[in-house]
């Protein structure tokens, strides 16, 4: 049976890397921060994707020793998370599965779209720091 649920992909590495916190330095603790972050998505859903909905983080590099929690599906890409993320946007647009994807990455972006995948951009799931 298909999930009727919205797939959310949350592309970590992106997302982590929009706003300047220094997580270069725990590429692995950033993901972690994300991934419990996004928790609250599952329930509550999306703008114009309400909840509940499937969350699916995809890491790569240093991230991949993230763990999934409940509420938060952690892919673990083991090569491009760009490659894995179009694959996962794929499979939902095979079983005709509604599917986001949470990045600004303008080729990825034009990927997924091309398996009838939503693209929005890292501020839907991460607020920006204050300016200083």
């Amino acid at each position: 049976m298909t999930d009727a649920r919205t797939l959310v992909i949350v592309d970590a590495a992106n997302v982590v890397g929009s706003v300047p916190d220094r997580w270069w330095l725990d590429r692995h603790g950033a993901a972690e921060r994300l991934r419990d972050s996004l928790v609250p998505y599952a329930e509550t859903g999306l703008p114009g994707h309400p909840g509940p909905v499937e969350l699916a983080l995809v890491v790569e590099g240093a991230a991949r020793g993230v763990s999934s929690v409940p509420g938060v599906r952690v892919e673990a890409a083991p090569g491009s998370g760009d490659d894995l993320i179009a694959e996962l946007a794929a499979a939902a647009h095979g079983v005709r599965r509604a599917c986001v994807v949470v990045t600004a990455d303008r080729a990825l972006r034009r990927r997924v779209e091309a398996y009838g995948a939503h693209c929005t951009g890292p501020r839907t799931v991460r607020p920006v720091p204050p300016s200083r």
